[in-house]
């Protein structure tokens, strides 16, 4: 194949065979997972205030009405106000990176009183907890991984 062939692969890069669907499907069940945990631990914790009324009325948003609002949960602190969480869980240590989405980073920035991250780690083990807030950079370094290609 020569240097302009579609198929041609620079010298030095290594290709590693791996099954994405498979790796997407765990990172699912974990996200969901996580998702659930804190799910609970919020309804506890509201029932536990005093407030089983609000506890009632949190919603898991990602799971009832798809992956797109910016946040995974629509949960109450003991006022009444919105809690917007954005749960990222991972199996590894509190620094792991996580990914996170344009449309999260902007729900963030619109709705930062009400917006948190819960950052859920050693979820396989012992899982542990502790919640970001906006603005994110003030805690994370943010980095691109991947870019949208378009055709100008």
């Amino acid at each position: 194949m020569g240097r302009g062939s579609l198929w041609h692969v620079s010298q030095g890069a290594l290709a590693r065979k791996f099954d994405v669907a498979e790796r997407d499907a765990r990172n699912r069940a974990l996200g969901r997972a996580g998702e659930e945990r804190v799910l609970v631990h919020e309804r506890a914790s509201l029932r536990a205030a005093g407030r089983p009324d609000l506890a009632e009325r949190i919603r898991w948003v990602s799971h009832q009405e798809g992956d797109g609002a910016g946040y995974d949960i629509l949960s109450f602190d003991t006022a009444g106000r919105d809690r917007l969480l954005e749960v990222k869980t991972t199996k590894d240590w509190e620094r792991t990176p996580f990914p996170i989405t344009r449309n999260e980073l902007a729900v963030a920035g619109e709705r930062r009183r009400d917006w948190h991250l819960v950052r859920l780690w050693n979820f396989a083990r012992a899982p542990k907890a502790f919640e970001l807030r906006p603005p994110l950079e003030a805690h994370v370094s943010l980095m691109a991984t991947s870019f949208p290609a378009s055709f100008p």
